[in-house]
């Protein structure tokens, strides 16, 4: 763990924050960034696309490490 870049952590951050917001909208069907950010709004919109985008990053950093 200590050898992660800061982009790694930004990922994976972002990609905690995706899983917990999906697991809300399962569980009780409350999307929390829709709540904070306004439901499809340009910022909320942003968040959704860089989530997505972290998850494809970790996908790739994961694929590299098991190589390894």
């Amino acid at each position: 763990m200590k050898n992660l870049t800061s982009l790694d952590w930004v990922a994976l951050i972002l990609v905690i924050i995706g899983a917990l917001n999906w697991g809300l909208v399962g569980l009780f069907n409350f999307d929390l960034v829709a709540t904070i950010f306004g439901n499809m709004s340009a910022l909320s919109r942003i968040i959704y696309t860089l989530v997505g985008l972290s998850s494809l990053y970790m996908l790739i950093s994961a694929n590299k490490l098991c190589r390894k």
